[in-house]
């Protein structure tokens, strides 16, 4: 978060906040969260003193949804954007991880989803859209996609399911997840191969061209508006067609 605040004020994000008019699209408020904790009785503490959570308040699942709501209140979260994973040993082979690690990436990579819709559904409004990202990992073997990150996008898909189901008669929400062909971002790089699913997809997707951050973006912009309203338990692959792929010619 720290990081993200810096860059934000040094005018890093600005190309990407602009807006049609010209004007700067703002923040008017950035909450601070990590993932992996539902409650401030979840965490370790160590967590809890370390320099980096100083001064961040109630930093959990729980802690932004009360601050939300006390900011914003009831029925006043229309698009809630799921972009985060995490899975410590994801360079690694299934057969080489730890259960730690294991556990770790199915509790912060897809676990959270579940707390979120669970806990922000009675703030959001009738017809609000809940959206995830997942990846081809979760149904095909990626090659160095590993450390229990394929079973936490495949556990993530099956909840969209789920949530969907669930979600949608006790709330009325939506709830969806875009399965995203590889792009070189820094979280990606985690892998050590992203640049070498990037160049794969360009030579053997249907569409020979590589991703961008654009064309996911609008997917997610029409999943959550009411263009989508009759869309829901879904996953919805933006990839250039490579997961319709069973053999690669060409």
């Amino acid at each position: 978060m720290g990081i993200f605040e810096t860059m934000l004020k040094r005018g890093k994000f600005d190309e990407d906040r602009r807006l049609s008019n010209g004007q700067l699209l703002e923040f008017e408020r950035v909450f601070a969260l990590d993932a992996a904790y539902d409650t401030m009785e979840d965490v370790p503490e160590e967590v809890r003193t370390s320099k980096r959570y100083a001064d961040r308040g109630d930093f959990t699942i729980q802690g932004m949804v009360d601050q939300w709501k006390k900011e914003f209140g009831e029925g006043s979260l229309d698009i809630l954007v799921h972009s985060l994973a995490n899975g410590p040993e994801v360079a690694k082979d299934v057969l080489d991880t730890s259960r730690k690690g294991y556990l770790a990436a199915l509790s912060v990579s897809a676990y959270s989803m579940v707390s979120m819709v669970s806990r922000f559904g009675p703030l959001m409004s009738k017809g609000a859209s809940a959206i995830s990202l997942t990846y081809l990992g979760s149904q095909q073997v990626i090659h160095g996609y590993g450390g229990g990150m394929n079973a936490a996008k495949a556990a993530l898909e099956s909840d969209t399911k789920y949530l969907a189901y669930q979600a949608g008669r006790r709330y009325g929400i939506r709830v969806n997840t875009i399965s995203a062909g590889p792009y070189a971002s820094r979280a990606a790089s985690a892998t050590g191969h992203i640049q070498e699913y990037v160049e794969h997809y360009e030579q053997h997707a249907p569409l020979r061209e590589r991703l961008t951050q654009e064309e996911v973006s609008a997917v997610a912009a029409f999943l959550a508006s009411p263009l989508a309203s009759g869309i829901t338990g879904s996953t919805i692959y933006v990839d250039k067609g490579f997961h319709a792929m069973g053999m690669s010619y060409g």
